[in-house]
């Protein structure tokens, strides 16, 4: 039985390849800021807890995970269609200097990579009370020379400069 080769699928696959980033491929992200901390949601299906690596170095967090293919024997397979990627896989994000690096927190489950960056303490907004004193209605006065009355009709003892 002879077999046809047409390359259409190839070279379709081919351009859809080019087309497509790396972190789009393999770590699709949502990033949303909740109340005073940012979370990160990375979809890694299939992926073996054990390889997902996330650090921070110079305010750059990089996530790293490896996915093996399903099966390592390709021999006697043809496929007709390979769309699950596999191999490690990179992403990297750059924290501004509003975040607390040393309180980031992650969470792998169900496939889904959950990193929660909470806002420095420096960095949220808070608010600032104003201080105030109360005046003594009669200010004591030990040497008094000279009298003025003030407008609401209060004497005020004390020296004056004019």
């Amino acid at each position: 039985m002879a077999r046809s080769f047409t390359p259409f699928p190839e070279v379709d696959r081919f351009f859809s390849d080019l087309t497509r980033t790396p972190a789009s491929v393999g770590m699709p992200m949502d990033l949303y800021r909740e109340d005073d901390r940012f979370v990160a949601e990375i979809d890694l299906p299939g992926v073996d807890p054990a390889s997902v690596d996330v650090d921070v170095e110079d305010r750059t967090l990089t996530v790293r995970a490896e996915r093996k293919a399903s099966v390592s024997n390709d021999a006697g397979r043809s496929w007709l269609t390979r769309e699950r990627p596999t191999g490690t896989f990179a992403r990297q994000l750059t924290l501004g200097s509003r975040v607390s690096l040393d309180r980031i927190e992650a969470e792998y489950s169900d496939g889904v990579l959950r990193l929660t960056i909470p806002m420095a303490e420096e960095a949220k907004p808070r608010k600032i009370n104003v201080a105030h004193t109360e005046r003594s209605a009669q200010p004591s006065v030990t040497s008094g020379q000279d009298t003025a009355t003030a407008p609401e009709g209060r004497t005020i003892e004390g020296e004056l400069n004019s």
